[in-house]
């Protein structure tokens, strides 16, 4: 498929703002979605819309079916051992709370320790502190290298006797590297330490094969990668899953109900409490085909190249700013940086009165920006359906607005 083909599945970019074309440079927050999704959703709602799993009329037979494929198309996708591994939250927040919640409960006491990295979403912190809080457990900090990646040597310096769980991002929402995520499970897993991976945008640019990163539990979130809001993937491995209490209770998670006891259903509907999400998840089957037609295209993994070499350079070579996450060999098309002299919010309002859409401020990463001395930061990520053209344009911009405010 011709990029061309591509961008036609997104109507949105033929949008303009005040008057200017749309550029949308904020896919790492949420991404566009395409055609087929909307038409997913479309059908979803208008043919098949029911409660699944319990009623045996035909539209429940319907919306089951969907939502099962879903289930099926993500194991695929993910390569997981079986379906039971994949439990639908509604995003990687989610996923990591269930985590954060159901393993701590079954194999986290006083002063047990936590690993976390600096560079995590406070999706990926926020829960595990709360962890801490309740058990009275220990939360440690894997500190970044002066580039921004994650150094394996001094992860293992920090796992000791009492470390019970490793949670890291597998690519940071701010600093666009791609981490060592399974050098890092190796040496956890050598310390028979478990390691939670925050996907959120690893599943976006990265080809995930749970299997062979080993990792023991993956979560991240559809709209991301072009679904629908409010669906979410959690992987794990049967063996933690089936060992930990359920998260949320209520109907479908449960095997049988008495004021004397109850007993829970079997994975993965143990922690699908209450009715999902049932027009949302089925879109996740045409979102996941879609990136895995561009991971797959040449053109596009091309552009995407050009677009990254062009803008890595453009932006470390200006010496009015300043890149965070440096090292181009790992690195995906997510760019965040400062300029010197200027606020980022401004840079973000005047690029938006020029069309482009960037994201500004902390991302949910305020620990980060402390590490980094900074208050916030602008940030531009790119998607299969961003050209060339749009990079060198919101460079042009870019400069433009830095030139307006210095």
């Amino acid at each position: 498929m011709k990029l061309t083909q591509i961008r036609a599945q997104f109507p949105v970019l033929d949008s303009q703002v005040y008057g200017k074309p749309l550029v949308y440079l904020d896919n790492a927050a949420t991404a566009q979605r395409p055609l087929s999704v909307e038409a997913s959703w479309k059908q979803s709602v208008e043919q098949g819309n029911a409660n699944i799993h319990r009623a045996v009329h035909y539209l429940a037979g319907v919306a089951t079916d969907a939502y099962e494929n879903a289930r099926e198309a993500v194991r695929a996708y993910l390569n997981a051992s079986a379906k039971e591994e994949i439990v639908f939250t509604a995003g990687a927040t989610a996923g990591i709370n269930l985590v954060a919640y159901a393993f701590g409960e079954a194999f986290v006491g006083e002063g047990d320790e936590i690993i976390v990295s600096v560079a995590e979403h406070h999706s990926n912190l926020v829960p595990w502190q709360l962890l801490c809080r309740r058990k009275k457990a220990v939360l440690k900090v894997l500190d970044i290298a002066p580039d921004g990646s994650l150094p394996v040597e001094s992860l293992e310096k920090l796992i000791s006797e009492r470390t019970k769980i490793i949670a890291i991002s597998h690519i940071s929402n701010v600093l666009g590297l791609v981490n060592p995520v399974r050098e890092m499970v190796e040496v956890c897993h050598k310390h028979n330490v478990p390691v939670l991976v925050d996907g959120a945008q690893g599943i976006v640019h990265c080809a995930v094969d749970v299997q062979a990163l080993d990792c023991d539990f993956y979560a991240f979130s559809g709209h991301k990668i072009y679904a629908a809001t409010g669906t979410g993937v959690l992987y794990g491995k049967k063996k933690w899953l089936e060992a930990m209490p359920p998260f949320l209770s209520g109907g479908e998670m449960i095997h049988t109900v008495r004021f004397s006891g109850t007993t829970f259903a079997p994975l993965p509907q143990k922690f699908e409490a209450g009715t999902q999400n049932i027009n949302a998840v089925p879109t996740l089957v045409p979102a996941l085909a879609f990136a895995r037609e561009c991971r797959e295209n040449p053109e596009v993994e091309a552009e995407q190249e050009a677009i990254l070499d062009y803008v890595y350079k453009q932006l470390t070579e200006d010496e009015r700013i300043t890149l965070y996450g440096v090292p181009r060999g790992t690195k995906v098309p997510l760019f965040s940086f400062a300029v010197k002299g200027v606020h980022h919010e401004d840079l973000a309002l005047i690029l938006d009165k020029m069309g482009i859409a960037v994201r500004s401020g902390q991302m949910c990463a305020e620990p980060l920006m402390d590490r980094l001395g900074v208050t916030g930061l602008l940030r531009a990520s790119f998607a299969p359906y961003n050209t060339l053209e749009e990079a060198q344009y919101f460079i042009q911009c870019l400069n433009k607005a830095i030139n307006m405010l210095v």
